[in-house]
């Protein structure tokens, strides 16, 4: 039975079909189905008009007062209506689709990416997987000969995944291209192995030094390992992309997103050149994605400061990224103690603790809002000393600690509701074979501990830090709700004290993370009035077994109601 809301668009027509209801029937027996069609079109006139309408779907809302629903119905890129199928007496629209009992989630908010470098990866050698440096070599030689660059780039290597799990020398890769530069970056993204053809150009020699950095170096000659800071001479010589190159990276970047659920990405330090050329191609049309975009520590951030947060329908400008140490992989993670695996070391501060204090004094008077990179505990206690100096006297600032990786015990009190912890759980599960060989089962009981983040700052949001990681947010979703590798390693899980519940893994994925930007009014949730960020999957994640979550996939992708990824739908 189909009930009247008190704002249906026709009352006096349902008072005339309720008062003639009996006498209905009589009239259909005399004069046939022909006033019964009259009757259904003056009634279908009278339903409100909507661009799309979802039924007969299992719709989690990620709205905490109306969890659950079954139709959806979208008018100008926003939700009109979330609820029960009586949307087919409410809406009418020629664009209907019934979806077939399959869950429907908010769109995906990745909360820590690297978008821009996503695109750019499918040009560069995959690296990844690999599992010794003469495999790395291999596949460099192999991709010069179809591609015969001038200047090759690669990423994806991790000496952990090799027998020798030391840092490897250059020897194989300076007899391999002699005269041709090879620069290829860690999976991590903290470090370069570089050929001596690449050093010349950079002009590093033994003598290099730089602050935050570390150049490798074996019997007293450069290796071609260059961690963190001492990445900048080579970054300095790599060709800068044309506009062409970057605009058909995007939209590689953002097809693979929207394949994936992703609706809005927080792209994790871009530089205003890169910005703006986002911004072009969102109004034009043709990148429809959305954007949080934190701007890189540098000299861009004043000229931002001075014009204040832009915000359009798609991109937001209103945070700035910062670096305070490296990677755990690399051992650039600045740690209290030293590493178990190497004595007397304690990895880098990529940016000096003055200025990290003196830049959250800086923000802490603005709109911007400060997201710094902090892996290690040290990293993590420095960082959040200067929050806390910082934001005494403001409200909700929502500043951000990125990764939040190593915590000492004593310092997570210091996480609060001012602080934000921004995760990319497949870092657990990616570094669970070596944490403890790099840091101790002690200190790495506080590793990864969302469960114990999310309890103190009560919103946590996810991101998958890619290309580091898998851009899957489904892998996200399964390495904190399952705490297992996609092969189900380890059998009883990994650190399981800090296992999500998946209605709070499904939150951080979408309206914690709308919140970690300052749009949760906007996105985040399937509910009356947001934007009709959403997506329809094949597999109820929420209810599924933990065995069929990796393997989900993504049916539609749909951003203000537009469909933008189709795997069913016409």
């Amino acid at each position: 039975m189909i009930s009247v809301s008190p704002l249906d668009p026709c009352p006096v027509v349902s008072a005339f079909v309720r008062f003639l209801s009996f006498a209905f029937i009589c009239i259909l027996f005399f004069m046939g189905k022909k006033l019964l069609i009259l009757l259904l079109l003056i009634l279908t006139s009278c339903a409100e008009k909507a661009d799309l309408i979802v039924y007969n779907a299992e719709v989690f809302t990620s709205n905490y007062s109306n969890p659950l629903a079954t139709s959806l119905a979208i008018k100008d890129g926003k939700f009109v209506y979330v609820g029960d199928d009586s949307v087919i007496s409410k809406y009418s629209s020629s664009n209907i689709i019934n979806a077939e009992g399959l869950p429907v989630y908010p769109g995906f908010i990745d909360s820590h990416a690297h978008f821009y470098n996503l695109g750019f990866f499918n040009d560069q050698v995959d690296i990844k997987e690999t599992k010794s440096f003469r495999e790395v070599v291999q596949k460099v030689i192999d991709y010069d000969k179809k591609n015969n660059k001038k200047f090759i780039v690669g990423r994806g290597w991790d000496q952990n995944d090799w027998d020798i799990k030391s840092f490897p020398t250059n020897k194989l890769l300076n007899e391999a291209f002699p005269n041709k530069a090879v620069v290829l970056r860690r999976i991590d993204g903290h470090a370069y192995i570089v050929n001596d053809y690449a050093l010349s150009i950079a002009g590093i020699d033994e003598s290099s030094y730089i602050d935050g950095g570390e150049f490798i170096k074996s019997n007293g000659k450069l290796t071609g390992v260059l961690i963190d800071n001492a990445m900048r001479f080579i970054d300095n010589v790599i060709p800068e992309p044309s506009q062409e190159e970057s605009i058909k990276a995007l939209l590689s970047a953002q097809d693979m997103a929207f394949e994936n659920g992703l609706t809005t990405i927080s792209e994790a330090g871009i530089s205003r050149k890169q910005i703006e050329l986002i911004d072009s191609l969102q109004k034009s049309g043709i990148l429809k994605i959305k954007i949080y975009a934190m701007i890189e520590n540098g000299p861009d951030v004043d000229y931002y400061i001075s014009q204040g947060p832009y915000k359009t329908e798609r991109l937001n400008v209103r945070s700035v990224k910062v670096y305070a140490d490296g990677a755990l992989g690399s051992r650039g993670a600045s740690m209290i103690r030293e590493y178990s695996d190497k004595k007397g070391y304690f990895g880098i501060i990529r940016t000096p603790i003055d200025s990290i204090q003196s830049l959250a004094f800086k923000l802490a008077g603005t709109k911007f809002q400060m997201n710094t990179h902090a892996i290690g505990d040290n990293a993590n206690r420095i960082v959040l000393n200067a929050y806390r100096d910082a934001l005494f006297n403001y409200r909700d600032p929502r500043w951000r600690i990125e990764h939040a990786q190593v915590v000492n015990e004593d310092d997570i009190e210091l996480f609060n509701q001012k602080i934000i912890p921004s995760v990319q759980p497949t870092h657990a599960t990616s570094d669970m074979y070596w944490l403890y060989d790099r840091i101790g089962k002690k200190r790495a009981e506080h590793a990864y501990a969302y469960n114990d983040l999310y309890e103190k700052s009560s919103v946590i949001a996810f991101g998958t830090d890619f290309p580091v990681e898998d851009i899957s947010p489904m892998m996200t979703f399964y390495s904190a709700t399952v705490r297992k590798d996609k092969d189900g390693y380890p059998e009883d899980g990994f650190q399981t004290e800090n296992i999500m519940t998946r209605a709070d893994a499904l939150y951080a994925m979408t309206i914690f993370g709308a919140y970690a930007n300052f749009e949760e009014n906007e996105k985040g949730s399937i509910e009356v009035g947001k934007d009709a960020d959403f997506i329809i999957l094949d597999n109820d994640i929420i209810r599924s077994s933990e065995t069929r979550i990796p393997s989900t996939n993504v049916v539609a992708t749909f951003i203000n109601g537009e469909l933008v990824f189709n795997r069913r739908y016409n």
